[in-house]
């Protein structure tokens, strides 16, 4: 008999993580937004997009399994270093923080661009994967557009990674009414949806090693620090056995970093316009008690049936 056949990737694997810090929508007040449609960040809690926090558990796990690198990709103001600090607690490689004015305003074609572009200049990938989508927007538009401004196929809405080899990965996404199973040739994007894992919680050890970590803008891109034979010891520290753990710094790239035309991004770069804001307020009106009897329920369903509220 035959051995059975081990398709795991025989190399470690490139995978490429874009995460998003989104307002608590939990929180949501009154003050949530700005005149001009924009959402007024600065009164809201944030919070590790859900979704996204998923899908850097499923690259952790790929890692895990097949060894390799991931680095983290977030865009958006200085505060958003958050959710790479998170990541990095949580077992991220490196982390890279888009901070730009330019960026300001991006609709999702805006925001597709610049992590498109982000990605490119990181270097060569095997999967780049997102969350479905945000709970600030809920468009799921930016995972696909940054797809085909890589140039590479994708697969959303995935509820299980089956297989990763050196040169395909297959996998199973949720469809209505049921499940399909896909496969795609490397280097492909992944959305994933919260039904693919449960996201591990950030390691002690890690956050003792990143604690001080800190933005530091960098004049071109160079990741030599976060090798632990290089001779950046100021950047590193012995742990217990005496072997050396190097402290990733936050790269910070802004739009001309990444390549990226200036009209292309932020504001300036997004079709999308909000038109009009209308406040709604929800509130009883009338309240009136129905009988608890055979007559009482008849005579409310034939005012539904009037009121076309039943068919």
């Amino acid at each position: 008999m035959n051995p059975p056949v081990d398709n795991r990737a025989s190399r470690p694997l490139r995978l490429v993580v874009l995460v998003k810090q989104v307002p608590d929508t939990a929180n949501v007040t009154g003050e949530a937004m700005k005149e001009d449609g924009t959402i007024n960040r600065a009164a809201l809690p944030t919070v590790f997009n859900p979704e996204d926090l998923n899908a850097l558990e499923e690259a952790l796990k790929l890692k895990d399994r097949h060894g390799g690198r991931v680095t983290v990709i977030t865009m958006g103001p200085p505060a958003a270093v958050g959710v790479l600090r998170e990541s990095l607690f949580r077992g991220a490689d490196e982390v890279i923080l888009l901070t730009d004015k330019a960026f300001a305003g991006a609709d999702t074609l805006a925001t597709s661009y610049a992590l498109a572009q982000a990605v490119k200049k990181a270097g060569a990938f095997d999967l780049v994967l997102c969350g479905r989508q945000a709970i600030d927007g809920d468009t799921a538009q930016v995972g696909p557009q940054t797809a085909e401004k890589l140039g590479v196929p994708q697969i959303t809405c995935v509820s299980r990674v089956d297989e990763v080899t050196e040169t395909r990965v297959v996998a199973t996404r949720s469809v209505e009414g049921g499940f399909e199973t896909l496969e795609s040739a490397l280097p492909a994007l992944l959305t994933i949806t919260s039904e693919a894992n449960e996201p591990r919680p950030p390691s002690v050890k890690l956050a003792m090693v990143y604690k001080d970590i800190a933005a530091e803008a960098l004049p071109g891109y160079d990741d030599t620090y976060l090798d632990p034979e290089a001779d950046e010891a100021q950047v590193c520290m012995l742990d217990r056995g005496g072997r050396p753990v190097c402290r990733a710094k936050v790269v910070q790239w802004d739009h001309a970093a990444i390549d990226a035309e200036r009209d292309l991004v932020g504001l300036r770069g997004s079709p999308t316009r909000v038109k009009e804001i209308e406040s709604v307020v929800l509130a009883q009106s009338e309240a009136r008690m129905v009988e608890a009897t055979e007559d009482g329920i008849a005579g409310l369903v034939h005012e539904l049936i009037e009121e076309h509220i039943l068919g």
